[in-house]
């Protein structure tokens, strides 16, 4: 049954976040209020040696006080597409420039709360550039074993929807 959106008004809004609620109808003349936030698109890349290896960030996330290995990835900026911000990214937190990128997947993480939506590509090769530009988004940056992505998977050590999402495609897909 799709839902009829009567308004939306904003609750907070920031250059990173538009949180709102909105009037639905979810059937039968049933109408509640539901919360959701509006963000701008994100984009990331999977960076592989092809050697069998993946290049990750190892990092902290604060909110759920977790740390997990994720691909770099970031917001697409004004003016940008996402496959540019998906290579600004990735030199960015990681220091290693992508070879030529081509789509992967395209995936919205929270659909249920959020219009979030998020352009993963990957790249065969990569060169190393220096040191990461943004050096407080990750403890460390490391070549993984794609054949462990499972193993990372089964010990919540790859908990982000978009990683998870984009590794286990790569890792089902060779």
């Amino acid at each position: 049954m799709r839902w009829t959106v009567h308004s939306e008004k904003p609750l907070y809004t920031d250059r990173w976040l538009d949180i709102r609620v909105a009037d639905v109808e979810v059937g039968e003349g049933r109408r509640l209020e539901h919360r959701l936030i509006r963000s701008a698109p994100g984009a990331g890349a999977v960076l592989l040696d092809g050697l069998g290896n993946v290049l990750l960030i190892w990092r902290h996330r604060f909110i759920t006080d977790t740390w997990g290995y994720e691909i770099p990835m970031g917001a697409v900026e004004e003016g940008e597409t996402p496959i540019e911000a998906a290579a600004r990214e990735a030199e960015e937190e990681t220091g290693w420039r992508p070879g030529p990128l081509r789509p992967l997947l395209y995936t919205q993480p929270s659909a249920g709360i959020s219009d979030s939506e998020h352009h993963v590509f990957v790249a065969e090769g990569a060169e190393h550039v220096g040191e990461p530009v943004d050096g407080w988004e990750s403890e460390r940056v490391e070549w993984v074993p794609m054949e462990r992505v499972p193993e990372l998977v089964r010990e919540r050590r790859v908990v982000g929807g978009s990683t998870m999402n984009a590794l286990l495609y790569v890792y089902a897909t060779g």
